[in-house]
């Protein structure tokens, strides 16, 4: 396939999307869209970023301002 390939309709692609899905076995129960992400936190703690004296130094050599 080249980069030149011509997509077929979107006709074409739906019936060719559905045939696929419907020979896909189905190992797990779908679940709705909304509970798909409910098990993941969404505020996590930012981390804390160590700034050594090495980089310091390095930083000030270089006319960088760390704070």
């Amino acid at each position: 396939m080249s980069a030149w390939f011509e997509l077929d309709s979107p006709q074409t692609m739906r019936v060719d999307a559905a045939a696929a899905e419907a020979r896909l076995p189905l190992a797990a129960p779908r679940r709705a869209f909304t509970d798909v992400y409910t098990e993941f936190p969404t505020d996590l703690p930012k981390q804390e970023i160590e700034i050594t004296e090495a980089a310091q130094r390095i930083a000030a050599a270089l006319h960088f301002h760390l704070d």
